[in-house]
């Protein structure tokens, strides 16, 4: 049995095949009833336009490629989830290519693969600093915006501001009354370890208070328990500041098995709100990023670039916020 096409949503909707075409395009022509009616007989049929054939029509694909790491890692994977989406509610469908590694071999080839498939621009989440070398090297007359990536770097580009994140973390852990924060951080080659860093280190400058050393970390729970099991045995460390969810789980863990009581005697606070961060023991304070805001930031500016020609270099930070929940307290008197 055929699906319903779009002379049957035509006849359903009392109009001409062609003013369902205009609808189906957004063309401004068309006066808001009879588009809410054609609107309303797509959704009654379920009728699902012929992408092939449309871009034949329209001279336009409606196909959007992405390039990003094969990771598990929070973040990634939430700009990746909001970023398909952001697509979908545009119209568009995503094609992902995974690469094991961001470097310039790899970036370039699934670039290679996006374009043989006729992809009407690309989207490469780019948080590693391996990936600058790719992105230099890549074709100007392809629409391309860099998602989590180098904010020194002069593109067209969106991403979370991780130093404002984490300026939240250490000035809510030095306003409950610590002296300074310690700081659990992720991979040095990181973008988003690098701006957090920064982040953290201009808090505490601004206030006056001492720079402990950066315990270097990855992002893994074990990484984070290591670390943990370090600050634990120093008894003038009163708050810490994790630069993930997961870090921030390995020094629970690791505080609790030496009887360092969090918050009583120790805070920690954590990044990304991770999904389980609510139901940590005890409940994690940690900053948001809003991964859903950055994925529309970059879809909207991929189609402006789609439609006005690429080479565009513009920059869009998202802020994120500081969720309170019970891992911080004041100091121990």
């Amino acid at each position: 049995m055929r699906g319903p096409a779009m002379t049957d949503v035509a006849r359903l909707a009392g109009v001409s095949h062609q003013t369902v075409s205009r609808v189906l395009n957004d063309h401004p022509n068309v006066r808001e009833q009879t588009r809410v009616r054609v609107r309303a007989a797509i959704a009654e049929l379920g009728y699902r336009p012929n992408r092939a054939a449309r871009a034949l029509v329209t001279g336009r694909s409606q196909l959007i490629g992405v390039v990003a790491q094969n990771s598990t890692l929070y973040g990634p994977a939430s700009l990746l989830a909001a970023l398909e989406q952001a697509a979908a509610s545009a119209g568009f469908a995503v094609s992902v290519g995974s690469v094991s590694t961001l470097d310039r071999r790899s970036i370039s080839a699934a670039v290679e693969r996006h374009l043989d498939h006729r992809v009407a621009g690309i989207v490469v989440i780019a948080p590693v600093a391996s990936a600058d070398e790719a992105l230099d090297h890549l074709p100007h007359s392809v629409p391309l915006v860099t998602v989590d990536g180098d904010p020194a770097r002069e593109a067209a580009l969106v991403t979370v501001d991780q130093a404002a994140g984490a300026g939240l973390a250490t000035r809510h852990l030095l306003d409950a009354g610590h002296r300074t924060v310690w700081h659990v951080s992720g991979p040095a080659d990181w973008f988003d370890s690098a701006g957090r860093v920064e982040g953290w280190r201009a808090a505490l400058r601004a206030a006056g208070a001492e720079v402990p050393p950066v315990l270097a970390a990855d992002w893994s729970a074990a990484s984070g328990y290591r670390c943990g099991q370090m600050l634990a045995r120093m008894p003038e460390v009163t708050a810490v500041f994790a630069a993930n969810d997961h870090l921030a789980l390995g020094v629970l863990r690791a505080l609790s098995e030496r009887g360092r009581r969090v918050p009583e005697e120790i805070s920690v606070v954590g990044f990304d709100d991770v999904p389980e961060a609510g139901y940590f023991i005890p409940p994690l304070t940690t900053v948001r990023p809003d991964f859903d805001a950055v994925a529309r930031a970059g879809l909207a500016m991929l189609l402006r670039q789609i439609e006005d020609g690429p080479g565009t270099v513009e920059r869009f930070t998202i802020a994120p916020t500081l969720v309170h929940r019970a891992s911080v307290a004041p100091p121990p008197s």
